[in-house]
């Protein structure tokens, strides 16, 4: 027996960080489909409005899903567009689940980030201007990342090379241990910056990233 789709409850905008007219729909289906949630802001709890998350539309954004209520548990970088299922969010099989959502601080255009060996700003460093980098070790950095400093821009780090595992976001900021980005261990092995189209509707300049 099929479910069918539910009519779009309109729900007012919540106290958030967003832009203007920033906006995101959740469906209680894969697919787009069943109930369907419009929102504008914030949300500590998503599932005292829909039963569950089963596919997300950015119409706007960026934002962050987490897999607890309250913004807590794993990190998921929603840029604008359709996300049919939960492999279109993560690649992490093991936790999936959308609870409650807020806006990504996107406050320019230029992207600079500081990646070192230990806590507290100690040992090896790596510069990233923007662009993305899929892999550490091509760069001659291992995956151990103890802290970090996002200069400007936001950036998403990933557990894995690829773009792969738990996500863990920096807004503009100092990091002097791992535990303040969310994470149990100093493991990162691929960044990437979060883009707002707002900044970016023309393409993306070339790598510039180096170890010193």
């Amino acid at each position: 027996m099929t479910e069918q789709q539910g009519t779009p409850d309109q729900l007012p905008a919540e106290k958030g960080q967003g832009g203007a007219g920033a906006t995101y729909k959740v469906l209680s289906l894969e697919n787009f489909r069943g109930k369907k949630v419009e929102l504008s802001g914030e949300c500590k709890d998503v599932l005292e409005k829909t039963p569950r998350v089963g596919s997300v539309i950015v119409e706007s954004g960026p934002w962050v899903g987490f897999e607890c209520l309250g913004f807590g548990g794993e990190q998921f970088v929603l840029e604008k567009g359709e996300y049919p299922r939960w492999s279109t969010w993560t690649s992490c099989q093991s936790s999936y689940t959308l609870s409650s959502f807020r806006p990504l601080k996107v406050e320019s255009g230029d992207h600079k980030l500081h990646l070192f060996e230990n806590a507290g700003f100690e040992g090896r460093k790596m510069e990233i201007v923007d662009d993305d980098v899929p892999s550490l070790w091509v760069h001659g950095f291992q995956d151990r990342v103890a802290s970090a400093k996002a200069i400007s821009g936001t950036w998403v780090g990933y557990t894995y090379p690829g773009y792969r595992g738990r996500q863990y976001v920096f807004e503009h900021g100092d990091f002097k241990h791992w535990n303040a980005w969310g994470a149990t261990a100093p493991q990162i092995q691929s960044v990437r910056r979060v883009r707002d189209m707002q900044w970016h509707k023309r393409g993306f300049p070339s790598l510039h990233a180096r170890v010193l």
